[in-house]
């Protein structure tokens, strides 16, 4: 395991510059860079035995550094739609900006629980099965508990005197995510 260590070490040391260096030509900020770096040298811990020795190396990891940076794309870009996608559903849902802010205390009068189930659908378009995944519960605790937060969410907003149609509602929600 020491042998193993220290050649990451020496490669890393080696490579460090020239790979940050790859990562901020291409990306739009410092952080973003630095994510690409960690993520390229985590891949590279993962499958050190696929890493070539020498100066092949570095050609190695900068290849994993275009695919760390492709799927980092891939993500802006679908966050990217999710947001536009979304800010269209709310504008068209919600024409009035007094509506809108209403909505957005509504919302955030919340739990914390009923604001992440709500997410979860809405904003990362995960079902039943997904949402079960990521709280750690069955498929139908986590139907009842999105059942539960979106009633909760609607005496809200109705006590906000929003009155948005359920159907209207129901559609806005279900091309984010599944409601049954």
């Amino acid at each position: 395991m020491d042998d193993r260590k220290a050649r990451f070490e020496e490669i890393y040391a080696a490579t460090y510059g020239p790979i940050l260096g790859y990562a901020s030509r291409r990306c739009s900020s410092p952080e973003d860079a630095a994510d690409v770096v960690a993520e390229t040298f985590t891949v590279a811990w993962r499958r050190f035995d696929e890493v070539p020795a020498g100066e092949k190396a570095r050609l190695w990891l900068y290849g994993v550094a275009r695919r760390v940076l492709a799927n980092q794309r891939r993500g802006e870009s679908r966050r990217r739609l999710r947001t536009t996608s979304l800010r269209d559903e709310i504008a068209a849902v919600v024409a009035d900006p007094s509506d809108a802010l209403a909505i957005r205390r509504a919302f955030g009068d919340l739990s914390d629980d009923d604001r992440e189930l709500l997410g979860l659908v809405a904003w990362e378009g995960l079902d039943h099965s997904g949402i079960a995944a990521v709280l750690g519960c069955s498929k139908g605790a986590a139907r009842v508990r999105l059942h539960r937060a979106r009633k909760r969410f609607s005496r809200a907003l109705h006590a906000a005197g929003i009155d948005l149609k359920p159907l209207a509602m129901n559609q806005a929600l279900s091309e984010r995510g599944s409601l049954t």
